[in-house]
């Protein structure tokens, strides 16, 4: 059996033997080796390929970059979404995705890296939607080959934020994966609270931001943050995931306590099945991009088994 193979046979068997609800998930050490070197053989009559694209959304074109799985007929496909600015895109993430036979969507928000518009956190939250669309329009559907019944949509930092907030009113998505989500409306408390000090704070720590966003700056996103934070409370979202598979992936040294606390919430829901890895990283997972890589393709292996 191939290095795939092995990782989807381990993820099946691993997850079938667990009781559902809360999965307690040990993560995917033994399968690092794999995902590091071993690529599948080349599919001569359906390769994998990427395709370049421009999603529509709201009168904009955002870049996009499908990572297209090798193999004949619709695959499982995962819309995976970058963080504030997207320095970090988690294209290795995506790489290994794709070699586990997944599909994977990767797009810009408005206005963030040369895609058209105006950036805001809002209108990301937005662009979440018109890349679902995309993936579920017949002829998308048709010419990448994507199973529109078999969606995940899966975001780091605040792009785990827009994946909360779309999943919460989406319910046709498969499942969702949250990398270090960014609990906004906690950010939005904070400032407010804290007064212009901590709004200066803030804007200090938002040093990556470059021109990426055009001419939108760290100021414009604190001051979006004080007046409309309070709407993307992470327990605002809690309502609409209902039981549907949860992946909460956190760092050690990032956001590991409010996501911990997000997912010790989850779990008292009924019929919760929520797996929660905390790895001893940064927020950027920096150090551990194989061992991410490998929990993420072991999660999305048995979800994709017959159920």
């Amino acid at each position: 059996m191939g290095g795939v193979g092995r990782i989807a046979a381990v993820g099946a068997l691993l997850f079938s033997c667990l009781h559902p609800g809360s999965v307690p998930f040990r993560g995917a050490a033994d399968a690092q080796p794999v995902m590091a070197g071993a690529d599948p053989p080349r599919n001569d009559a359906f390769p994998a390929r990427n395709a370049q694209l421009v999603v529509p959304s709201h009168g904009s074109g955002m870049n996009a970059l499908f990572f297209l799985a090798a193999g004949e007929g619709p695959k499982p496909t995962l819309l995976l979404l970058h963080g504030l600015p997207g320095n970090e895109r988690n294209l290795d993430l995506a790489q290994a995705v794709r070699r586990a036979g997944w599909n994977v969507l990767t797009f810009t928000y408005r206005g963030a890296w040369g895609s058209q518009g105006v950036f805001s956190i809002e209108h990301a939250l937005e662009d979440v939607g018109a890349a679902m669309a995309l993936l579920r329009a017949p002829e998308a559907v048709r010419r990448y080959g994507i199973d529109p019944g078999r969606i995940v949509v899966g975001g780091h930092s605040m792009g785990g934020l827009a994946a909360l907030a779309h999943v919460s009113r989406d319910p046709g998505v498969d499942g969702i994966i949250l990398l270090d989500a960014w609990d906004a409306g906690a950010t939005a408390r904070q400032l407010r609270a804290g007064g212009p000090a901590a709004v200066s704070a803030f804007i200090g720590e938002l040093d990556d931001i470059g021109h990426s966003l055009g001419p939108v700056t760290a100021v414009d996103l604190a001051d979006e943050l004080v007046r409309r934070g309070e709407n993307w409370n992470f327990s605002g979202f809690e309502a609409g995931l209902g039981a549907r598979p949860l992946l909460t992936i956190y760092a050690t040294h990032g956001g590991a306590a409010e996501n911990r606390a997000f997912a010790e919430r989850l779990r008292r829901r009924p019929g919760a099945s929520v797996t929660a890895l905390e790895i001893n990283s940064d927020h950027s997972f920096a150090d551990s991009r194989i061992r991410l890589a490998s929990d993420v393709v072991q999660w999305l292996a048995a979800l994709r088994a017959p159920r």
